[in-house]
């Protein structure tokens, strides 16, 4: 039995309801456009997405979290909505009265309210009366095309919780202090740097300077928000801005700069700019350099640095992805992705992923942040994004960011000061690579990568 909901659909669905799998329970050119095969096949499962299609090429239904029944009254159900597809993206009528949002009618297939039922009567037609218990105009719902060439209701899977985690994390005080303790004492391995730079890149609204505020959170005793940070449809990043976490608010810098950039965004010419990135990881980029999308950086710009040294170089980049939304990339934004990535790696740049918001992508994780790596969910979306990103799994570490937070969470610190001991690990392997580079060269070239390696700063 296979869906005629695409994979790009039902994966918009699925961060719609905020991770879940849909199981197709009841196709009706199959199963029959009956009242009677459709209660067989989908009483007493919740939740369900049920989806109508007409030759008009409308897509469009509605979801509850009530199981379905034949006892005639109608549910409560304050989580209800009605939606229709607009190319990929997912329009949504939400619910105006819950106490009527779904009625258990023996004689039709799921049965919306008094706005929306697919299969009425047990025949191949959609009835549509918008304006009791839902809102929505007929016309961009479906058309005012009530022929059905197809019905389909999926249940809603939700996430499983693994029997043992899937990697091994101490969430214990003591683990955090050691965490804490190892990053104070880090030092590369060459002389010339003492401060390693970590590049952020990722989508606009993903978390990268809300990452830098928690790192800087954790050491400061207290959630602090020194970069800006939020929710937006385009970058509150506009400046290139490096930032020094301090041991406290009077400490000294700890031996980490954290880099951000402009958001990336899905459409040419917005959000960063592939030939700004190739300068920011030369080490050509002034500190708070004004993007321009539409116009990269030139030498003659102010503050350009012409002859940058190994300090001023990007040593690892960190792509920071929101957990919640790897399925449902848009194509325009992982061909930049990708685009990156290729540069990064010509460059010889080590790269992790940040993945960020797995509370909000896995109810599990939102219940408790130790459920990360026992949620199966989140094991399969780190194996997306590692397949999305060219990325081996162990280079993918999910965190979770403050947020709405007042006061710290030793689970979510430890997550955090994890995440930057793996970036240090990258950043040594970088400096080795550096290392055996030079033990294979000339005496000339050998000389001037020792020059970069080793002169203090």
């Amino acid at each position: 039995m296979n869906p005629r909901l695409t994979q790009s659909q039902q994966r918009t669905i699925c961060a719609q309801l905020r991770r879940f799998k849909l199981k197709l329970l009841y196709k009706a050119s199959i199963h029959g456009f009956t009242g009677a095969a459709f209660h067989q096949r989908c009483d007493n499962c919740s939740p369900t997405v049920s989806v109508g299609y007409n030759n008009s090429g409308f897509v469009f239904g509605g979801y509850t979290k009530q199981p379905f029944s034949q006892s005639g009254q109608y549910v409560n159900d304050d989580q209800a909505f009605l939606f229709t597809f607009n190319g990929e993206n997912l329009i949504k009528y939400p619910v105006t009265n819950p106490t009527y949002a779904v009625r258990m009618t023996a004689n039709s297939g799921p049965y919306f309210g008094e706005d929306l039922v697919l299969v009425n009567g047990s025949k191949a037609v959609t009835y549509s009366n918008p304006g009791n218990y839902y809102n929505f105009p007929a016309a961009e719902m479906h058309g005012n095309d009530l022929n059905m060439t197809e019905c389909e209701v999926y249940e809603v899977e939700g996430t499983t919780e693994l029997e043992r985690a899937w990697r091994t994390v101490i969430w214990e005080s003591e683990k955090r202090t050691e965490l804490i303790e190892s990053i104070k004492s880090y030092k590369p391995t060459v002389s010339s740097v003492t401060q390693p730079r970590v590049l952020l890149i990722g989508p606009v609204g993903a978390g990268k300077s809300s990452f830098f505020n928690s790192v800087s959170s954790v050491f400061r005793g207290h959630v602090t928000n020194q970069a800006i940070a939020g929710s937006s449809s385009t970058s509150l990043t506009t400046q290139f801005r490096t930032y020094s976490v301090k041991d406290g608010r009077e400490g000294k810098p700890l031996p980490i700069i954290l880099c951000d950039t402009m958001g990336l965004e899905e459409t040419k010419g917005a959000g960063l700019d592939i030939d700004d990135l190739s300068s920011i990881l030369k080490g050509h980029l002034p500190e708070r350099y004004q993007f321009n999308p539409s116009a990269p950086l030139h030498p003659e710009a102010h503050g350009y640095r012409t002859s940058p040294g190994l300090k001023d170089k990007i040593h690892c980049v960190a792509y920071v992805i929101d957990a919640s939304k790897v399925s449902i990339m848009p194509t325009g934004l992982e061909e930049k992705l990708d685009a990156i990535r290729r540069k990064v790696n010509l460059m010889g740049i080590p790269q992790l992923v940040l993945l960020t918001k797995v509370d909000e992508a896995c109810p599990l994780v939102k219940e408790d942040v130790r459920n990360v790596y026992k949620s199966g969910y989140i094991k399969d979306v780190v194996q997306e994004v590692g397949s999305r990103l060219g990325v081996p799994l162990s280079c993918v570490v999910p965190v979770k960011n403050y947020s709405e937070e007042l006061e710290l969470d030793m689970n979510c610190d430890i997550l955090l000061l994890s995440a930057v001991i793996q970036m240090f690990r990258f950043v040594d392997d970088y400096f080795d690579e550096l290392s055996d580079r030079m033990s294979s060269m000339q005496t000339t070239e050998r000389n001037e990568v020792k020059k970069q390696l080793y002169q203090p700063e």
